[in-house]
């Protein structure tokens, strides 16, 4: 005991020495989290306080791991193991460094993360089966790769996307690291302890420095690290214990950045964005816009962390059944918590999923129109052909109308006209525009006026109009015979 005691003091003294020199380098260096449209923060904060929590972490971690008798006589973080699994934590914590300093795309950093995960489960760290009851095993197999990669990622990614207001990441992530350290005394993981209570010191110290008014921010180096280690150890637990608990208590721990995670992929899907596209519609941002101050919404965000963490300690002392009714409930009561704050709107999901179907398929179906038009321009030799083509494209796409001047070889002036013959359309319900087309002969260009129905939707007819400019480009009227 009085080793661990010493770990999370040792740790935390470390944090604090650490932090207030990296504040200090994030000034001079000018490594500073500037404000913009989407950050709460209103002055420059110097942005590598990751670089602390993980100085400190890792310079107990690794002498615990090569001095102590815990941890010699652990065979996953030793020998080759345990050098590889410490490489595929740098690898994070450099990503993440790199990200702070320089930027770096989304996508890259996703390749990062998969990389590391794959070297966790090459080390043996995987989820191989959940004992859901005594009868009841979900075997995994070979898909347990992919499994513990969504996993790690999964994680990785909801604490770095919660870390939005002064101290809302780094205490959530005490709670989860808190929740670890009870299970690995309760299933008695020495090595996994030690390195939790090293963790847990680490933002404790961290947090004197990072909660509102905060003096510097973890950044990415310190939300990847944090999140890719929370997310190893968690396996690290179930592995150990074969049972439910070990993944269900962490991901309770973490169950506000894991539901804003994935709220705000299921939004940014509905809203036909990137899933990497920022937003201001997380969790902490709905807390924010109910009137409430940056500090009182983190307190909240801690309480709420608390209740779910204290109820889902009773999984302990169930079993079988009673343990997947007491999580599935405990998720219920997130779920409520995010709907009362405005994270998540039912209807406006329904409403997305609706309107994205109608979308598609109305997508599908002016795809396969532009399809049968290119056909009659591809067939067309002479210009009166030509126009032909044109008039089937209006009348395929829903134009209303179309008007080419021409003028002839001898000066004169006529019009070509197609307009539908069917259908009455106020002036709101239309799109006007103006083509500039290339004449075979010299002179001026070609200048084609079309009129399109937007049948409700500028969307669809700018899409419509896109690809009737798509086949006047492709088949231009120069390509013709003279």
């Amino acid at each position: 005991m009085n080793t661990f005691v010493s770990v999370y003091i040792g740790s935390a003294v470390l944090s604090i020495i650490s932090t207030s020199v990296i504040i200090r380098i994030g000034r001079r260096s000018s490594i500073m989290d500037t404000p913009d449209i989407r950050k709460v923060h209103s002055k420059p904060v110097p942005r590598i306080g990751g670089v602390a929590i993980f100085i400190s972490t890792m310079s107990l971690i690794i002498p615990l791991l090569l001095l102590t008798e815990i941890g010699r006589n652990n065979i996953y973080l030793t020998g080759y193991k345990g050098l590889f699994l410490l490489s595929a934590v740098f690898l994070i914590f450099i990503v993440g460094l790199i990200d702070d300093i320089y930027g770096m795309k989304a996508k890259i950093k996703l390749f990062a993360q998969i990389t590391a995960s794959l070297i966790v489960c090459q080390v043996g760290i995987r989820i191989d089966s959940i004992t859901i009851t005594d009868t009841f095993i979900i075997h995994f197999g070979w898909f347990s790769w992919p499994v513990t990669i969504f996993w790690i990622v999964g994680l990785t990614n909801a604490i770095n996307l919660i870390d939005g207001l002064d101290g809302l990441a780094a205490g959530i992530c005490v709670a989860a690291c808190g929740v670890i350290t009870i299970l690995t005394l309760h299933f008695k993981i020495q090595v996994m302890t030690l390195i939790m209570l090293s963790i847990l010191g680490a933002l404790t110290g961290f947090l004197f420095f990072n909660f509102n008014p905060a003096k510097v921010f973890m950044g990415d180096s310190g939300s990847l690290f944090l999140g890719f280690t929370i997310a190893t150890s968690s396996i690290f637990c179930a592995s150990k214990t074969e049972t439910l608990v070990g993944l269900a208590l962490p991901v309770l721990a973490l169950g506000i950045p894991v539901f804003d995670t994935f709220f705000s992929i299921m939004r940014r899907f509905l809203e036909r964005r990137s899933l990497f596209s920022p937003d201001r519609s997380h969790f902490h941002h709905k807390l924010l816009a109910l009137g409430l101050h940056q500090r009182h919404a983190v307190l909240i965000a801690y309480g709420l962390t608390l209740v779910t963490v204290g109820l889902g300690m009773f999984m302990l002392v169930t079993r079988n059944v009673q343990t997947i009714i007491v999580f599935i409930c405990i998720l219920l009561l997130l779920v409520l918590v995010f709907r009362a704050v405005g994270a998540i709107r039912f209807r406006e999901i329904l409403a997305g999923l609706k309107q994205k179907y109608e979308i598609a398929r109305q997508t599908k179906l002016e795809i396969e129109n532009f399809e049968q038009i290119e056909l009659y321009f591809r067939n067309a030799q002479m210009f009166e052909q030509w126009w032909q083509a044109v008039c089937f494209a209006a009348d395929k796409m829903g134009f209303v109308r179309s008007l080419l001047p021409l003028t002839n070889r001898d000066g004169t002036q006529r019009m070509l006209t197609w307009e539908r013959s069917n259908g009455d359309f106020g002036i709101n319900d239309t799109l006007k525009s103006s083509l500039s087309l290339r004449d075979r002969r010299s002179g001026p260009p070609l200048n084609l006026e079309v009129q399109v129905n937007t049948n409700g939707s500028l969307e669809s007819a700018g899409r419509r109009l896109t690809l009737f400019t798509r086949l006047l480009e492709e088949h231009s009227v120069t390509n013709l015979s003279r």
